[in-house]
């Protein structure tokens, strides 16, 4: 068997814990510690967070996509293959390193997609993005540190707060999405969308095709 070769490392926002990226083959990985947040094999999850939050906002004229957290960039591609070429998407990544990556060692992982007109790249806490402008995105996705329940940064927490849904709520367009990545189930998240003003879809998909660990994704809709 090919054997795990390390490529590169990188400290966690708050300094304290490590991200390694590793390689065997064709294929990669991203860990934390004995955790594997992502692998390049197992994409159904992440691209299922994009399909179902671009139909729920397919014929909107020049759409604003806002995405939180790049990972290996499998939610970008099927935003970019779902949307026409009047759509901005802009991807929000708080490690740098992670987008040296997309542009180094994975970049044929990433096919050329972050260079794509459409696409705008802010090294930056989507948090930041959410708060800067009141009604301004068709649609929010957020794919930050396995979901509500994180293991990655503590600082992450914020964003499936009450306040972070009721920032999040607020930073989308009349009838915009909100749609969230997670590792498993929460209930007491379902439980705050709600209380946020959302209408909420909870949804389950599989990490590769047919197999693979079952993965939840929410999509909840703002009012008009």
């Amino acid at each position: 068997m090919i054997p795990w070769v390390q490529l590169a490392s990188a400290r966690t926002p708050d300094g304290a814990q490590e991200l390694r990226l590793k390689q065997r083959g064709a294929e990669f990985s991203i860990m934390l510690g004995t955790n594997e947040l992502m692998n390049s094999r197992l994409s159904g999850s992440e691209e299922a967070l994009a399909k179902l939050s671009c139909e729920r906002i397919a014929g909107r004229k020049q759409p604003r996509i806002l995405i939180g957290g790049l990972g290996m960039g499998f939610t970008l591609r099927a935003a970019l293959a779902a949307l026409d070429g009047d759509a901005a998407v802009t991807v929000a990544e708080l490690v740098p390193e992670v987008v040296a990556w997309a542009r180094g060692p994975m970049a044929g992982v990433f096919d050329g997609c972050l260079d794509d007109p459409r696409v705008t790249i802010r090294e930056a806490d989507v948090g930041q993005s959410i708060r800067a402008e009141a009604a301004a995105w068709d649609a929010i996705l957020l794919d930050v540190d396995n979901g509500p329940e994180g293991i990655v940064y503590k600082g992450n927490d914020s964003l499936y707060s009450a306040a972070g849904l009721a920032g999040a709520r607020a930073a989308l367009k009349p009838g915009g999405v909100l749609a969230v990545w997670s590792q498993g189930p929460d209930s007491g998240f379902t439980r705050r969308l709600k209380q946020a003003g959302f209408i909420v879809a909870r949804i389950n998909a599989r990490a590769r095709g047919k197999r693979g660990a079952r993965h939840v994704i929410w999509i909840a809709a703002a009012g008009q």
